[in-house]
């Protein structure tokens, strides 16, 4: 039982000089715990040790781990007591009780990214609408112009009868099959799923008992999307027979839709980068390098014209980076905004699901399908219903050293913004460490797959490099509680900071691979659109992982003409400015329809 606060702090002060000169010989002693005098509270560190015996050696090699330094005198007083201390809460893990944790065992604490925030009509509950009659007369000569049409032209053509659900579904599977194991973007073909769907949409429009613009649509899902009866292997060896019995509330909201799912596509294993147990998922553009990640099937697959559109998912750029890769059009929503149930856990404060099409129009036709919750029913996509809003008038922030270290493509999209009648607006934001915001990525996603990490199943995984989440989760055990604590009150902070910044603008411009961005804007939970808005020369392959002098990345024979996206950043829960302006830079731009060779 533990001792009284008063005896144990005499005991320990008498035994100071004890532990100090046992410290040289990397001794640890422990207070003998003695019987508790009645009435007192119990005491901090006078429980019975616990765990293995630590040194003073131990924590002078620790301290390099978290950078900070101890007296040898401290380094002996914390081994003294450790096994008595913070041995004991380990229990949860290792102990006589230990129990184990879920996936339904969330987190009690939640992020709210709306810290004094400026959000666009947040009572809002109206629906986006496509425009009517716009694609009917446009005529369509073959398969392939089916294949890449835009969901909004496919929608129009089946609402008129000029197609039917079972005629694009069944083109849409012929060219999975065909193209899908170049690509490596399909872990499962969901044909005779796909052809039941595909058979009672038309039934449905037939009758004339029409669901909506996705009716009908044949789409693909990342392969983190729980489906009822459908494998769902996270990409990872070890589930390759995982099959839930219950779908994602997206999926199920997409087949409340009468959406048709032709496929779960590829996903770097357990979200992260391009590469599967099936191999590495390729970019259409240019097949000699990934297709970049973590929404790696669905980038490939929209630009191949394998699906009508997918739906990926972003903790920190995976679907920014494969819509830049592939020349998607990819929109990552605010935190909270779409439901993730049923979809795997990375990070629960940062992970979001989001539509990745061939044009804006379609992300938001998608977003005002999936989008809402018990907390945000549908705000924010505001009045877009046609005509489209005009876009003179908005104030357009960019920052400039960002956009003197970017492309020719970049600083174009700048210009088009002032054709527009926008007001492009120079701002700034504070010189901080932004990247140590990861320290909170890095510890819920390494305690979202802590089993796999134990148990030695990361062990299984393809990707064993420095780079890859085995070696990062283990790293991340010996991350700092405290250093966790002080990340979360810098995410406040920097929450704070970016509400001001939006309070001077509507939407800001951003090149879409900065790593600044990226890591900011997904920890305030703020959407993003990324879309094409011009073609760039490389002459070597591109990648996500960490370069390796031993496989340098190949060099092309001659340089190869690739898309090019941007980013807009939009304010919380203000999706619709940013399609406003999103689709007028897409016409303006005029370069979104010119499709990969070979497909």
């Amino acid at each position: 039982m533990p001792t009284s606060r008063r005896k144990f702090l005499s005991e320990t002060v008498l035994g100071v000089a004890g532990v100090v000169a046992a410290a040289a010989a990397g001794e640890a002693q422990v207070p003998t715990p003695a019987s508790q005098t009645p009435g007192a509270p119990p005491v901090i560190g006078t429980g019975p040790a616990t765990g293995p015996e630590v040194s003073v050696a131990t924590f002078a090699e620790a301290e390099k781990l978290v950078q900070v330094t101890m007296s040898p005198a401290e380094r002996a007083e914390a081994a003294g007591n450790w096994r008595g201390s913070m041995a004991t809460l380990f229990e949860r893990r290792l102990g006589p009780r230990k129990i184990s944790l879920g996936e339904a065992d969330v987190p009690a604490t939640a992020w709210e990214p709306e810290l004094g925030r400026i959000v666009a009509n947040p009572d809002s509950a109206v629906v986006y609408l496509r425009s009517p009659g716009q694609f009917i007369g446009k005529p369509f000569h073959s398969d392939e112009d089916l294949a890449f049409a835009s969901v909004t032209e496919l929608s129009e053509w089946m609402e008129a009868g000029l197609i039917t659900s079972e005629r694009l579904t069944r083109l849409y599977i012929s060219r999975l099959k065909k193209y899908g194991p170049t690509l490596k973007c399909v872990i499962t073909l969901c044909e005779e799923h796909a052809m039941e769907q595909a058979r009672k949409a038309d039934k449905e429009i037939a009758a004339n008992k029409r669901r909506g613009p996705l009716h009908g649509i044949p789409w693909g899902a990342k392969d983190l999307l729980d489906t009822a009866g459908i494998a769902t292997t996270w990409g990872v060896e070890f589930h390759r027979d995982r099959v839930p019995a219950k779908d994602a509330t997206v999926v199920q909201r997409l087949n409340d839709a009468g959406a048709v799912l032709v496929a779960k596509l590829s996903l770097g294993s357990l979200a992260l980068n391009d590469v599967w147990f099936g191999g590495q998922t390729k970019n259409p553009w240019l097949p000699e390098e990934g297709s970049s990640g973590s929404s790696a099937g669905p980038g490939s697959a929209v630009a191949a014209g394998l699906v009508g559109f997918a739906i990926g998912s972003e903790t920190q750029g995976s679907i920014i980076s494969p819509s830049m890769r592939c020349g998607v059009t990819g929109l990552r929503p605010t935190y909270g905004y779409v439901p993730t149930e049923g979809a795997m856990t990375l990070s629960w404060t940062c992970d979001k699901l989001g539509p990745m099409a061939r044009s804006v129009d379609d992300t938001m036709l998608v977003l005002s399908t999936i989008a809402g919750n018990e907390h945000h029913k549908a705000p924010g996509l505001m009045d877009l219903g046609f005509p489209k809003g005009p876009v003179a008038g908005l104030r357009v922030g960019y920052i400039q050293k960002w956009m003197e270290e970017a492309t020719d493509v970049d600083r174009h999209a700048l210009e088009t913004i002032k054709k527009l009648g926008m007001t492009a607006v120079p701002v700034t934001i504070p010189d901080w460490p932004y990247d140590s915001l990861n320290t909170i990525l890095f510890a819920e996603s390494a305690a979202a797959f802590e089993a796999y990490t134990l148990d030695g199943r990361m062990n299984q995984l393809t990707m064993q490099t420095p780079d890859a989440w085995p070696n990062t989760f283990r790293q991340s055990r010996f991350l700092s509680a405290i250093d966790l604590v002080q990340a979360d009150r810098f995410r406040r902070k920097v929450a704070l900071e970016m509400a001001k910044l939006f309070e001077d603008i509507d939407v800001l411009l951003t090149p879409s691979l900065r790593d600044e961005p990226m890591v900011i804007f997904n920890f305030t939970g703020h959407p993003s659109l990324t879309l094409r808005a011009g073609f760039v020369e490389v002459s070597e392959v591109r990648s996500d992982w960490m370069p390796d002098p031993a496989h340098p990345l190949p060099k092309l024979d001659k340089p190869r003409r690739v898309p090019h996206g941007v980013t807009l950043v939009g304010r919380l829960f203000d999706e619709g400015t940013l399609g406003r302006v999103g689709m007028a830079l897409e016409t303006e731009f005029g370069v979104s329809t010119e499709r990969p060779r070979g497909f």
